[in-house]
């Protein structure tokens, strides 16, 4: 059986009924991305993910990253499909022509992106941090650094990383050690180490720009005195050809659970004395620099994590339509009854349609928060800008913490329909368990973003950036109680927003309070509540396209309409009453938690 990734009509559905993404090119900055282009993009995309990509996911696996004689080698399988990638075009594909993107909306790159992170994650983290970091260069860049930088980055010629991590500071950035010192020439050397460093090192490309955080000499202590600056491997003239090493040396690579086809590096720099990088940015505004990284990454790995299960809840729904095993149990009392395929069992299509919902709810969405960036890039009203910067500020957190929670659930279901057989690593599905792991920790953990989504969202703009959302949801709503059939379900819907609304305000006020302690104890448990509410809406929305749809729908497109209804009927009634639950506790804010003393744990 082969392995599957994205569900082409799925993917066709969400950009086109869901998002009508085709309304963008009324714009000048999009006017050649009409449907018909839009579809042969996405076309494109599959055929690459199909055919090059997607068998080297296991390959990478196998083959892993080496570090041999000083030189760090990604898995051989990998080199013809960088290659096919960037002549492509498609490592930059919404950036400006003018360094060497496409410029289409960020919509249709997350349809490519979902079949290229489908076909290998692994692989596809190389051109993604590249693509992170050439944005970096673009934003804050000198017209210099972009001239050396930028169109090699965002071609593929050259690679890019994200030096944030290290020995002692890890989710603590600003405990970090790592300094610069200026020389006479306007350069900074620089003195430090980094460990997990995706991408790190390795033979891909000729070059690979770091772009690192630092502390100046007599900067501030904690974040407020980190600066960023762009450290090649190799040293780039002034004219744009490669000089000397730049003291960049990788001393290890780690063993890790999966994601074996990355290079994940620990750093040495400037163990020499002859590192230097330049200034991006301005001093000590660093941090405020790399969000902007940190952010487009945080929605990669919500991506990332999406497509293990996208992948993996594919992969089990045609594993259980071929495997026998066992009698229907209409007839388990008939001797001879004949083996049925596994789908026909209760539990296992139970399993299935929880995966279909997430993968379904995930999947709108991934590509809603990409939609809201191109109505900002397409809008001119100030205020729509500030609506949909607002509502991707919200979701964020929910599009990384929530989204890549459930994909390891759904993962995790997706080798449990498989059996023993899930367990082998001659079928696709450990692998996907072990591949999405990472994703609940890199680029903060799931725990730091409930705390952003508490923190710092819940109160953004003074909360109309929440209300802005509830709106967009409340919208939904009064479409589906306009539908037949979806009635009862669009007022369920709005009893929980309402209900996530007393809890939001509740949580709200317990933050400011001397509880703040019991408050960011439930951060986690109110982005869970918080993340089912959306895809409560999210499912609703399409279960309201497909009721309206289904009557006139032509015999092929009926069966995927009324999927999209039962899965959200399913999601109403089968998981937002345990939403409803975990409400009730955060609204009692237990203390245990935080009350319970550190002996008391045990483990000594």
């Amino acid at each position: 059986m082969a392995q599957q990734i994205a569900d082409r009509r799925d993917v066709d559905f969400v950009l086109h009924e869901q998002l009508g993404v085709e309304r963008f090119s009324t714009e000048d900055k999009f006017a050649d991305f009409n449907k018909k282009t839009i579809d042969l993009i996405v076309s494109e995309a599959r055929n690459l993910a199909v055919k090059e990509i997607l068998p080297t996911q296991k390959l990478g696996d196998e083959e892993g990253c080496k570090l041999e004689n000083g030189q760090v080698s990604a898995p051989e399988s990998f080199h013809r499909i960088f290659e096919l990638f960037t002549e492509g075009e498609w490592l930059a594909m919404s950036e400006d022509p003018q360094w060497g993107g496409q410029g289409m909306p960020k919509s249709v790159a997350m349809a490519a992106s979902d079949y290229f992170v489908g076909g290998n994650f692994a692989f596809m983290m190389y051109p993604g941090l590249t693509h992170g970091a050439g944005k970096l260069v673009e934003a804050f860049g000198t017209d210099k650094q972009k001239a050396l930088f930028l169109k090699k980055m965002f071609s593929g010629q050259w690679a890019g990383t994200m030096l944030l991590t290290e020995p002692e500071a890890g989710s603590d950035v600003g405990a970090l050690t790592t300094t610069a010192v200026r020389n006479d020439d306007g350069t900074f050397t620089i003195t430090g180490n980094k460990i997990f460093i995706s991408g790190g090192d390795h033979d891909l490309t000729e070059n690979i720009i770091h772009p690192v955080l630092a502390r100046i000499e007599g900067a501030p202590a904690g974040t407020k005195g980190i600066s960023l600056f762009l450290v090649p491997k190799v040293w780039v003239n002034d004219d744009g050809s490669l000089g000397e090493d730049n003291d960049v040396v990788c001393t290890g690579i780690e063993e890790k659970m999966g994601i074996h086809g990355n290079s994940t590096c620990s750093l040495a720099l400037g163990g020499k004395g002859k590192c230097r990088g330049t200034l991006l940015g301005e001093e000590n505004k660093g941090m405020r620099a790399m969000f902007l990284m940190m952010n487009e990454a945080r929605l990669l790995v919500g991506l990332q994590g999406f497509a293990c299960a996208s992948n993996s809840y594919l992969n089990a729904v045609n594993y259980a339509r071929e495997r026998v095993q066992g009698k229907n149990l209409m007839q388990m009392m008939d001797k001879d009854a004949p083996g049925v395929p596994i789908i026909q069992h209760p539990d296992v299509r139970r399993m299935l349609i929880n995966m279909k919902a997430y993968v379904e709810g995930m999947r709108s969405l991934l590509y809603y928060v990409a939609y809201c960036e191109d109505m900002i890039h397409t809008s001119d009203d100030p205020e729509v800008k500030d609506k949909f910067d607002g509502l991707i500020e919200v979701l964020t957190p929910v599009a990384k913490g929530y989204v890549t929670d459930r994909a390891f659930d759904i993962c995790s279901l997706g080798m449990q329909v498989y059996g023993g057989y899930g367990y082998i690593k001659e079928y696709p599905q450990e692998q996907l368990v072990r591949d999405c792991r990472i994703t609940l920790t890199y680029e903060g953990t799931n725990g730091i973003q409930a705390m952003d989504l508490l923190g710092r969202k819940l109160g953004m703009k003074k909360g109309k950036a929440v209300m802005d959302l509830m709106g967009e949801i409340q919208k939904v709503i009064a479409q589906a109680k306009e539908t037949p059939g979806l009635e009862a379900m669009a007022g369920d819907v709005e009893k929980i927003l309402n209900k996530l609304g007393e809890v939001a305000m509740h949580m709200g006020a317990t933050a400011m309070s001397p509880d703040v302690m019991k408050a960011f104890a439930f951060a986690h448990p109110f982005m869970e509540a918080t993340g089912d509410v959306v895809m409560a809406w999210m499912l609703l929305w399409r279960a309201t396209i497909a009721a309206q749809k289904i009557e006139a729908a032509k015999k092929k497109d009926k069966p995927y309409y009324e999927g999209l209804l039962k899965s959200c009927e399913y999601f109403v009634y089968s998981v937002l009453p345990i939403t409803f639950g975990k409400m009730k506790a955060i609204l009692a804010t237990n203390g245990a938690a935080v009350e319970i003393s550190e002996d008391a744990f045990g483990g000594k």
